[in-house]
């Protein structure tokens, strides 16, 4: 059943991918011109990279967004489950929360840089302040949500306070945080990309500017579509533990 729901997805993913390519190469007709390369071109470009340095590129912009997502999961869990939980630390932290929400994270590349130099630290810094206070508010709103009848019934039953955070609380944060992050990974991975443009000579935002700086077209737009590819499994990789994990919600 579960691969009959599949077929028809895969197949609309494939028509408008096809779709793209379409529009795509009725736009590299019309404009003629070298800074838009034809689809072939493209696929010429990416086919004759080198295995080594796209696996390397790939791989430390991966290893960048894996510790920015992990550092904001762990840090935001944990005040957004004290946030829900305790009316007090929420009436502490409220403030602070929605003070310094608004900013735009962007913005604080330089300070970011100033303070922990150009290297991995930033990078990885940068990606973890574009989820962090989405994770938090999320989780937060995700606990509150919860009704307290839940946990009342599980008192009647017995259940040790490990067992409500596990049965209830967990599963009822873990729901809002998915969420948050496939919303959020598109703007982290944007984000990224501005970080690896500096101190850096690996990783794919560093790999599409280096093509750009050399006019080569279309290994720039064949670096395009790499990132957009990580991006495109990472999002995959988001729904498969959404399905894996969020059973209860089907």
């Amino acid at each position: 059943m579960v691969k009959k729901r599949r077929l028809p997805h895969l197949l609309r993913l494939l028509f408008v991918f096809l779709c793209m390519n379409i529009v795509w190469y009725i736009t590299y007709l019309l404009m003629n011109h070298p800074i838009l390369p034809s689809p072939g071109a493209v696929y010429e470009a990416m086919f004759h990279l080198g295995a080594r340095d796209v696996g390397l590129n790939v791989g430390y912009s991966l290893l960048r967004i894996f510790e920015g997502v992990l550092l904001a999961l762990l840090i935001g869990l944990l005040i957004g489950l004290l946030m829900g939980r305790s009316p007090l630390w929420n009436r502490l932290l409220d403030p602070v929360v929605y003070l310094t929400y608004p900013i735009p994270k962007i913005a604080l590349l330089p300070v970011v840089m100033l303070f922990f130099g150009l290297g991995e630290t930033s990078k990885v810094l940068m990606i973890m302040l574009i989820l962090l206070f989405q994770v938090i508010i999320s989780v937060r709103d995700g606990v509150k949500a919860i009704p307290e009848s839940t946990y009342d019934v599980l008192t009647s039953i017995g259940a040790s306070t490990g067992q409500k955070f596990w049965n209830v609380t967990l599963p009822g944060a873990l729901s809002v945080i998915l969420s948050t992050i496939r919303i959020s990974l598109g703007t982290a991975i944007s984000v990224l990309f501005f970080t690896e443009i500096y101190g850096t000579e690996h990783g794919m935002g560093f790999f599409i500017m280096d093509a750009w700086l050399r006019l080569d077209y279309p290994e720039m737009y064949a670096g395009i579509m790499l990132f957009s590819l990580v991006g495109f499994v990472l999002f995959l990789l988001v729904d498969i533990l959404d399905y894996k994990f969020m059973k209860w919600r089907r």
